[in-house]
């Protein structure tokens, strides 16, 4: 029988929906060193450029994510149930090697994990770094570190705290008008995030609960897929009509962005490098605590 390709099980990168599962398989290397494979659709609704020829740098944050998830539960033994606080996590892309060819991309994705802690026989914390390969090409590299906490833990910390699915749940507010797709780097309405304040610099976060990726999972806070797409709506909103692609990014998640109570996004700074490259720092606050920093660096191109 030749060899056949699958997607890794959804619950070890917790996903509900299989067609968002990224790795197809993995091999131990020496020591803590693992190598993955994955593939990335040509088509997809999220994590595909506006022109469709290049896929987003957000999808490379993604994969990340979902390694640092896999490898948690498949090679580091713990177990399914826990859940996981991922503090940073820090991105460089190629952009020319993100571009969509005739068939899927397939690519490999080299991990190594570090500075590991236990709390009694089980991984309490890791920091990963990861590289992503495509036919021989760097297409990305990038770093992670992670807490895991088990669940009568979380339970504990997280009691009373609402659920997504809960009506009573999100904070919008009785007037919500999000952006304009187009100002935010965006096709669809229902990708928008951001909703527009007095401040020019400053947007309320009101993503759609029941989008298909952002929220493929129930949970009791916003997700950090979320907070870097807020950031990055928020950058796209200095340039509009033309985009903002966050090559980079680097982004510390200070604490978990509550559900009930309103975010707000705001541009700290803004600088201008060469090539055209324009670097911004956004911030997201709750009860006027940072909730979120995220510093992104990227070409702006006409849309």
């Amino acid at each position: 029988m030749p060899k056949l390709t699958t997607t890794v099980p959804k619950e070890y990168v917790h996903r509900a929906s299989l067609a968002e599962v990224f790795l197809t398989g993995c091999t131990d290397q020496e020591g803590l060193c693992f190598t993955l494979t994955g593939q990335w659709p040509r088509a997809h609704t999220l994590f595909n450029s506006l022109d469709g020829r290049s896929h987003d740098p957000l999808q490379v944050a993604e994969t990340f994510r979902q390694a640092g998830m896999f490898l948690a539960h498949a090679e580091m033994g713990i177990p399914l149930g826990h859940h996981f606080v991922m503090w940073n996590l820090n991105y460089t892309t190629y952009l020319e090697n993100l571009n969509i060819g005739p068939r899927p991309t397939d690519f490999v994705l080299d991990v190594r994990c570090a500075d590991s802690a236990y709390s009694g026989r089980t991984v309490s914390q890791f920091h990963m770094e990861f590289t992503i390969h495509r036919d021989g090409a760097l297409v990305a590299h990038g770093t992670s570190h992670f807490s895991a906490i088990a669940p009568r833990v979380y339970n504990r910390l997280r009691a009373g705290r609402p659920q997504r699915d809960d009506s009573a749940v999100p904070w919008t507010g009785p007037d919500r008008a999000p952006m304009a797709p187009a100002a935010v780097g965006r096709h669809s309405a229902a990708d928008v995030a951001l909703t527009p304040t007095d401040d020019s610099s400053r947007w309320l976060l009101t993503p759609d609960l029941n989008h298909p990726i952002f929220f493929d999972h129930s949970g009791d806070h916003l997700p950090g897929m979320v907070l870097l797409e807020a950031a990055r709506q928020a950058a796209c909103t200095l340039v509009a009509p033309q985009v903002m692609s966050p090559a980079s990014a680097a982004t510390v998640f200070h604490r978990y962005a509550e559900l009930d109570r309103p975010c707000w996004v705001e541009v700290t700074r803004i600088s201008a490098e060469h090539n055209e490259l324009m670097t911004v720092e956004v911030v997201g606050r709750q009860d006027g605590e940072a909730v979120f920093t995220s510093t992104l660096t990227g070409p702006v191109r006409p849309r």
